[in-house]
């Protein structure tokens, strides 16, 4: 896949939506000892990057040094599903202080009553951060208006 198509779909209204919204992403990647992994963080986009950041000691920092391959999904939990797939490459900074993106994605999922106190404890905690750049190297749309999975899709034409 292509940066053009990649950046089309990542375009698309629903994928802004999903992209800018509150639901955390599902990133996928490989520990150091060969198993996959999938957690919920919190995120940020930069121009066509999703970036996150994280403690420089956690797991995730060497796994993905050594294996930079990732998954991502970022979904809405109601009815019709509408749900963004991408994969890519991911790069690891450890920079000082904590990124004016992690605060912006934290507020995401709080009000503005809760804020405050969060970006305080998180700048008082923090003297460092790892900061995760995915870039992707392939996108999906599945907002089950438009698009649907390819399995399903056949099964609908086989059916028909």
């Amino acid at each position: 896949m292509d940066q053009q198509q990649i950046a089309d779909i990542l375009a698309k209204p629903y994928s802004q939506q999903l992209l800018n919204g509150p639901e955390p992403a599902r990133f996928a990647y490989v520990g150091l000892d060969g198993d996959p992994r999938v957690i919920p963080i919190g995120f940020w986009v930069e121009g066509d990057k999703l970036v996150m950041a994280t403690v420089p000691k956690s797991a995730k920092v060497p796994a993905l040094r050594q294996n930079p391959k990732v998954a991502i999904t970022i979904d809405q939990g109601k009815f019709p599903p509408k749900v963004l797939l991408i994969r890519g490459t991911a790069e690891v900074e450890v920079v000082p202080g904590v990124p004016e993106g992690y605060l912006t994605a934290g507020h995401k999922v709080m009000t503005d009553e809760q804020y405050p106190e969060w970006e305080a404890g998180v700048k008082g905690l923090y003297d460092e951060m790892a900061v995760i750049t995915v870039t992707p190297t392939w996108a999906k749309l599945l907002d089950f208006e438009t698009t649907i999975p390819k399995a399903v899709e056949d099964l609908i034409k086989a059916k028909s």
